[in-house]
């Protein structure tokens, strides 16, 4: 889709670690440095990816991704312009959460005029190759204005403010551009996802802007409030964001942020169409480590392309009011499920291999995730420790569910069945921390799969472990399961 001269990309390559494989390139067990340089090239050049997320939140990143790019693969990037036929996108800290970072924003900001300069000097021409920044955990219109006007009154209008001898920075340094950066709002949690809205309205009531991206988190808010509810969840927002562009006259163009496990969207390769069927109005797709690094390329690039290739559509229309009754009803089930297995999970997430040299991003609550006063690890950690538990977390609050919940929900989440039997498959019912409510559910999740033998045996160790508190490494165990799923989490 064409926005003047750029286009807004249908797959985003993001750095969530949720691989068990790692990529050829890669130096050590852990990606960072130079091979996050080279992973962006790899996603562009032979994936097919139209995006990169280049994520400042919670590690030492690298400032120079531009230049470094731009040198390292000259002829590809002459070929495809940087900012122009392909994106890259920065992910900033939230500084009314993550007081600890809050000036890496702005160091951040203060980087794109250099980035710019950069590529004008390999272009030739003005071309800003970084011109959108995402701002997690966005609870309000205030939040993104502040990043809006910071850019625009300090870090491009200090051009034209005079030193002692008369001179302006301007005329001393250079003029500073782009003038002006899109802010991308990450909604992670139900308050703020449901009321996205009215917030973007609020954000752009003041601006002429030719579109508006706007992006809804899937992992986190699966741990909050369970995987159905987080469906539901985005599936009104989504609903709500299409009325708001037609409403306004302007496009707003959503980002899904989809990982590989059920859990955290269920997107790999082989469930792209599934998940194009089940987002039609969602303009951008994360594809994160797993589907990247977890499948063989030649399966990866195809699958990337038929997301590329497909158009986007109106959204699948949702009862709003029935939907929220849902997600109260199945949030509580979910809570109390959650609670009886939070302090297992949390021993097991010791022993999840770390795929990045990098902090966990902050969060909503804190570096470890919060819910209902349970502490519990972040999305991938927590999603692979019920796993190799052999609870699924999709499973979670099922139970709750009448025939006719379900029947409403697939209207409008149509691939439910595939994405729970996909999970059930890895299921162990004989794990002394399976909840009993969900014993009868599982032949009906599972049916049409095939339960994972291999899986299990792994699993029933780790509980058997857990359980016994036995002192011993879990993690061959933990990386094994994690490879007959071919996911991490």
């Amino acid at each position: 889709m064409m926005i003047g001269m750029t286009t807004i990309p249908r797959t985003m390559s993001t750095q969530h670690p949720d691989n068990v494989n790692m990529p050829f390139f890669a130096e050590h067990q852990m990606l960072g440095g130079e091979d996050e340089i080279q992973e962006a090239f790899y996603a562009y050049a032979h994936l097919g990816c139209g995006e990169q997320m280049w994520d400042f939140e919670g590690k030492e990143v690298d400032n120079f991704v531009v230049k470094k790019l731009l040198a390292k693969n000259e002829s590809f990037f002459r070929k495809k312009k940087l900012g122009q036929d392909v994106r890259l996108t920065f992910r900033v800290p939230n500084p009314d959460i993550e007081r600890g970072e809050a000036k890496i924003l702005l160091e951040t900001l203060e980087s794109i005029p250099r980035s710019f300069d950069a590529a004008k000097l390999f272009y030739g021409e003005g071309i800003a190759p970084v011109f959108e920044v995402i701002l997690p955990m966005t609870t309000s219109a205030v939040a993104m204005n502040r990043i809006y006007r910071y850019y625009t009154d300090v870090v491009v209008g200090k051009s034209g403010k005079t030193l002692g001898d008369g001179m302006t920075i301007g005329e001393w340094i250079g003029e500073f551009l782009p003038d002006r950066v899109h802010v991308i709002p990450l909604f992670e949690d139900r308050e703020h996802m449901l009321g996205s809205a009215d917030i973007v309205r609020e954000y752009l009531q003041d601006k002429r802007v030719p579109y508006q991206r706007v992006f809804l988190a899937r992992s986190d808010p699966a741990v909050n409030y369970g995987q159905i509810a987080t469906v539901l969840m985005n599936k009104i927002a989504l609903q709500r964001l299409w009325r708001l562009s037609e409403e306004i006259g302007v496009p707003i163009y959503p980002i899904l942020g989809v990982g590989s496990a059920p859990f955290r969207g269920n997107l790999r390769p082989e469930t792209a169409q599934g998940i194009l069927n089940g987002y039609p109005s969602v303009e951008t797709f994360t594809i994160q480590s797993s589907f990247k690094f977890d499948h063989t390329p030649d399966v990866v690039q195809k699958a990337i392309a038929l997301l590329n290739d497909t158009p986007r559509q109106a959204p699948l229309l949702i009862d709003e009011e029935r939907a929220l009754r849902i997600i109260d009803i199945y949030r509580a089930a979910y809570g109390v499920q959650l609670r009886r297995i939070v302090e297992p999970v949390n021993r097991v997430a010791r022993f999840i291999p770390k795929r990045r040299k990098r902090k966990l991003h902050t969060g909503l609550f804190g570096y470890s995730r919060e819910v209902d006063e349970m502490k519990l690890p972040r999305a991938i950690t927590f999603t692979a420790s019920m796993y190799s538990l052999g609870v699924p977390p999709e499973l979670l609050g099922f139970h709750a569910l009448t025939q006719e919940d379900k029947a409403f929900i697939e209207t409008v989440y149509p691939h439910m069945k595939e994405d729970l039997r996909d999970a059930a498959r890895f299921a162990d019912r004989e794990s002394p921390f399976f909840p009993e409510e969900l014993q009868q559910c599982v032949d009906e999740l599972a049916s049409g799969g095939v339960v994972s033998q291999a899986h299990r045996e792994e699993t029933k160790w780790i509980a058997k472990n857990i359980q016994e508190n036995t002192v011993v490494d879990l993690g061959d165990a933990v990386l094994a399961a994690a490879q007959i799923r071919g996911f991490l989490g």
